[in-house]
């Protein structure tokens, strides 16, 4: 697919479309796992009762559930203690029909969150985070890969490929150097089979919008309200808009929710992701690919 020279026929990348096609893949493999005596088993983590959380975590029950997966909702209220989060921690790692988990963030402040995420078993790493999952990420650039990947930087590379954009040989600057986006997408990007140059940029970088101007593609990931402009867009480039940034209504109404990217940027970008219903419903569907890849790994095994 040609990139267009003007947003005005930009291609919108539309991540429930994208998601959508991606579960009904699923769907037919989680089918075929089950012919071998394997159902996916998918848990979440939640401790406390944030009501932002708890939707999420019943957001991905749901979709899970709807593709056939075995969906697991393990819940502890938000005094709990460290030693009982761990002890839970345990308690899936050992589950042999849990075949990847996720603890919901943020964990209540008075617990330890690294120590809890690196308990985690990598090979149930349903996000792809686990430290020892990113270090063979950075140690195999060309080699096929066999263990959870990062799945919202999946998800932004996904969305792409799907929409025919050929990444090879691309130039990409990352805005934001979270470990959730910033850190781990270039790792995926500089693989051989992407073949990518990547910028890690962020909010301490000097003239952001020269590195943004030199860019094919942009990854928003900064979580910093319309941090990318119309004047920082070179014209066709790809602009994904992943960070979220929330207002309170000082009326008391609800909060607002803004993007890292400017809306008029629509105007000069060759494809655009929207925020929300682009990055957001990718992370999702590449949550239960990690889920029902390790499921896969374990019927080849048997």
């Amino acid at each position: 697919m040609t990139t267009s020279s003007s947003g005005k026929n930009a291609v919108v990348l539309d991540g429930r479309a994208a998601s959508a096609a991606i579960k009904a893949e699923l769907a037919e493999r989680v089918e075929a796992l089950k012919g071998k005596g394997i159902t996916p088993g998918i848990a979440t983590v939640l401790v406390g009762a944030d009501p932002a959380s708890q939707l999420y975590v019943g957001m991905k029950h749901k979709q899970s559930v709807a593709i056939g997966m075995n969906s697991i909702q393990k819940e502890l209220p938000a005094d709990a203690t460290q030693e009982q989060v761990e002890a839970l921690i345990d308690e899936l790692n050992a589950d042999p029909t849990c075949h990847g988990y996720i603890v919901q963030l943020p964990l209540p402040k008075h617990l330890d969150t690294d120590a809890i995420l690196e308990r985690i078993d990598p090979a149930k790493d349903a996000d792809g985070l686990h430290p020892t999952n990113l270090g063979r990420l950075v140690l195999n650039v060309n080699g096929r890969i066999d263990t959870p990947l990062p799945c919202t930087p999946r998800g932004v590379i996904e969305l792409l490929v799907r929409n025919g954009y050929d990444l090879k040989g691309k130039h990409v600057v990352v805005v934001g150097r979270g470990v959730t986006i910033g850190r781990s997408i270039p790792l995926l990007l500089t693989r051989r089979e992407i073949n990518a140059t990547v910028t890690l940029t962020h909010t301490g970088t000097q003239d952001l919008s020269s590195h943004l101007r030199q860019a094919d593609v942009i990854v928003a990931a900064a979580g910093v309200k319309h941090i990318v402009r119309p004047e920082d867009v070179n014209p066709g480039a790809a602009v994904l808009d992943v960070g979220v940034t929330r207002e309170e209504d000082p009326d008391g109404g609800k909060p607002k929710v803004f993007g890292d990217v400017d809306p008029r940027v629509a105007d000069v970008a060759g494809f655009i992701s929207p925020n929300p219903g682009g990055v957001g419903p990718m992370t999702v569907a590449l949550l239960m690919t990690n889920v029902v890849e390790a499921a896969e790994r374990e019927a080849a095994r048997a």
